[in-house]
C-alpha cells in the first residue's frame, strides 16, 4: 500500500520487479499506468490520507477476521472428521473382538461336546 506512488517510486519500482501487486493512493499529479489498485484521492492532504488509510486498515482486519472464522471452521471439520473415523475404527475393533470371543466360544463348546461324546461311547 503506497500513499504517494510519484515520491514513492522506487518502492513501486522494486514491487513491480518482485512482482507485488501494488495499491496505491493516486493524485493526478501520478501515473496510473505504474499502479496495480487504484485508489483515487488526494494524496497531499494529511485528512484525506487518514480516512484512506483507517479503512484500508478495517479492511484489512475484517478480512484477517474471516478468514481465522473459515480457518477455524474448517479444523473443526477436520477434527470432527477424525472423531468419527476412529469412533467407527474402535467400534469396528469392537465388533472384531466379539466375532473372536463368540467363535472361540463356540469352539471350546463344540471340543467339550465331543470330549463328553466320547467319554459316554466308552
Amino acid at each position: 500500500y503506497i500513499v504517494d506512488p510519484k515520491k514513492e517510486h522506487i518502492a513501486v519500482l522494486e514491487a513491480r520487479k518482485l512482482g507485488i501487486p501494488i495499491v496505491a493512493i493516486v493524485d493526478t499529479n501520478c501515473d496510473p499506468d505504474l499502479i496495480d489498485y487504484i485508489i483515487p484521492g488526494n494524496d497531499d492532504a494529511i485528512r484525506a490520507i487518514k480516512l484512506l488509510t483507517s479503512k484500508i486498515a478495517d479492511a484489512c482486519l475484517e478480512g484477517k477476521s474471516l478468514w481465522e472464522e473459515k480457518l477455524q471452521a474448517e479444523t473443526d471439520k477436520e477434527i470432527e472428521a477424525e472423531m468419527l473415523e476412529a469412533a467407527e475404527a474402535s467400534s469396528e475393533e469392537e465388533a472384531e473382538k466379539l466375532a473372536e470371543e463368540i467363535v472361540s466360544e463356540a469352539l471350546s463348546a463344540t471340543e467339550s461336546e465331543a470330549v463328553t461324546q466320547a467319554e459316554n461311547q466308552e
